[in-house]
């Protein structure tokens, strides 16, 4: 590790923070229908929409209405973007005349990218045309963004509801966050990135001959107005195969940093957005300071386990100055590679600049802790605050069973009915990783797809379930995962790690807002301080802890200590 290093990580650390309140602002504004700075010009755009589909923006949707709009519009996109990749060899804007997708792949990217999980079991420069990417894949990268900021608008209205009987408008809530918030953010990124060296263009691979005389081509297409969406609302999938390490996708060490804060900049903003709806800016904080922990902690176990290099080359004399080398980018270094991982796997975004498959065991097992504590640590745009908050839910129903009284949080009391609700979405996430990953293990069709033996095998199979279910979409890299079993199980596990964690949600902010708010008493537990965040922070620890521990232990635990034995599977 490096004095450099830790410069680099509280620099990043800064800018977010210092985003955060200003950001929170706007989107309170903007989200309670107050004006913005870009009102004047797309006010009449928003109001145009409205007409076009007939929407009332002033009426509120009950939760089920609100949950029964998200899910058909959802599924007429996984439709339409079924339909666009099985005859992609047929639409224009395909200069390479790539061939259409095979069913199962096309079903296993569609349902991929509308549940925000872009998860790639192809390379997107030899299977992708460009109106694929563009019409496909890009406008899905937004709408699953809107989706999520706007779920996670509906729970925070559960909160800061007055017996309400409405969460918002679903369609309203949708425009709104991709009207005034992706779009021009994208907008700003795409030019950013075009400045740094990414191409944006419509022409065929370049084919150019190498020194040694030999054929070479180079892709290239519209990769900056992708990339932009990718990181925002992140969403993960690259345009090219090897994501973020590619050197169009990603040239320079300005346009890394820049990425990873595209990253956690709407999730942070959210939780001040949430401080703000429900009265108490401080509410905001502590849910970050909770992310923040986890975080940090994770970052400084990444760090130190890729930089102190293999044990296994310990008496041969190599230089491992640089640390854990293998699988990373010279032009980012250890430290940035580290903290790429975290951030993409804390954030459910699945954007790599490094091979995760070449960690070492415990700096490899960071990511997948990440998202198994339930894609809460700043997590996706909107699912990471819904996460936090349905776990914020559970850590104050400990806190009533210890003092004896009835659980509140933010003025709402927590009942048996949602108590109920949240564990029933909780549930879902660590069914589907560890099902399918047992299955997988067991089966000819699971084990034909795993690269390595032993321990590290378990690791792919268990971190491609994990990424799936946790709508995060990087990979260890190791698995051959474009099988007919991976491609369907996979998507069947990105489904239900989406929709079964939503549709539970959404009808305890439904219970929530129906509630009255109580005053805040000499019982009443404080929300706002250290005592709250290390409550929330032990109870995500041992609710994780309990459901992985096993599975982490046949996997990256026994693959640690096995290489500090000089143990090589």
């Amino acid at each position: 590790m490096t004095l450099i290093g830790w410069i680099q990580i509280a620099l990043y650390c800064a800018i977010i923070i210092a985003v955060t309140r200003p950001l929170g602002g706007f989107m309170t504004h903007l989200f309670t229908g107050r004006r913005t700075l870009l009102s004047p010009v797309l006010r009449p755009v928003e109001v145009c929409f409205y007409k076009l589909a007939g929407v009332d923006e002033r009426a509120g949707q009950h939760w089920l209405t609100y949950a029964v709009s998200m899910l058909l519009f959802n599924l007429a996109g996984a439709a339409l973007l079924y339909a666009i990749l099985r005859v992609q060899d047929v639409l224009p804007l395909n200069p390479q005349g790539l061939p259409a997708l095979p069913a199962e792949l096309a079903f296993n990217t569609a349902i991929s990218f509308v549940t925000n999980t872009n998860w790639q079991s192809y390379g997107g420069e030899t299977t992708m045309s460009y109106l694929s990417q563009m019409v496909g894949l890009t406008v899905q990268n937004f709408l699953s963004a809107a989706t999520g900021i706007a779920l996670a608008l509906a729970l925070v209205r559960g909160f800061a509801g007055r017996s309400a009987k409405t969460i918002g408008n679903f369609w309203v809530d949708m425009t709104r966050a991709t009207l005034y918030l992706l779009l021009p953010l994208s907008i700003l990124a795409t030019v950013f990135f075009i400045w740094q060296g990414v191409p944006q263009n419509f022409d065929a691979y370049t084919v150019a001959t190498t020194v040694e005389g030999a054929q070479q081509t180079i892709a290239q297409g519209p990769v900056a107005s992708q990339l932009a969406i990718k990181m925002l609302g992140t969403n993960g999938g690259g345009f090219f195969n090897v994501n973020s390490a590619h050197p169009f996708e990603n040239p320079t060490a300005l346009s890394n940093f820049v990425q990873m804060l595209l990253i956690f900049t709407i999730g942070a903003g959210l939780t001040n957005l949430f401080g703000r709806m429900v009265g108490n800016e401080k509410q905001g904080w502590a849910i970050l300071g909770a992310m923040g922990v986890l975080f940090i902690a994770g970052v400084g176990v990444t760090y130190w386990a890729e930089a102190g290099g293999n044990p296994l080359f310990a008496g041969f004399h190599v230089d491992q100055t640089l640390g854990n080398f293998e699988g990373k980018e010279v032009r980012f270094g250890t430290a940035m590679s580290a903290l790429f991982a975290v951030i993409t796997t804390a954030a459910s975004c699945g954007a790599v600049n490094a091979m995760h498959d070449s960690f070492m065991p415990l700096g490899g097992m960071v990511p997948m802790i990440n998202m198994l504590l339930g894609e809460i640590i700043v997590g996706g745009v909107g699912a990471g605050l819904y996460g936090m908050l349905l776990m914020a839910i559970i850590a104050m129903f400990v806190a009533g069973l210890m003092v004896g009284r009835t659980p509140e949080y933010v003025g709402k009391k927590l009942e048996a009915r949602e108590i109920k609700l949240v564990v029933l979405s909780i549930l879902a996430m660590p069914a589907m990783i560890l099902i399918l990953t047992a299955v997988s293990v067991a089966i000819p069709q699971g084990t034909a797809g795993i690269q390595d033996a032993g321990p590290h095998g378990f690791s792919e199979v268990f971190y491609a379930f994990t990424s799936a279910a946790a709508n995060n979409g990087s990979a260890f890299g190791g698995l051959t995962a474009n099988s007919v079993w991976y491609t369907v199980s996979l998507g069947i596990a990105m489904f239900v790690g989406r929709f079964f964690i939503i549709v539970p949600m959404l009808a305890a902010a439904g219970s929530l807002a129906a509630k009255r708010p109580v005053p805040v008493s000499a019982g009443t537990f404080p929300t706002t301080g250290p005592l709250f965040v290390g409550l929330l922070v032990g109870v995500i620890l041992i609710v994780g802890g309990l459901t992985y521990f096993p599975a982490l232990s046949l996997g990256p635990v026994v693959e640690h200590l096995m290489l500090v034995a000089s143990v090589i599977p």
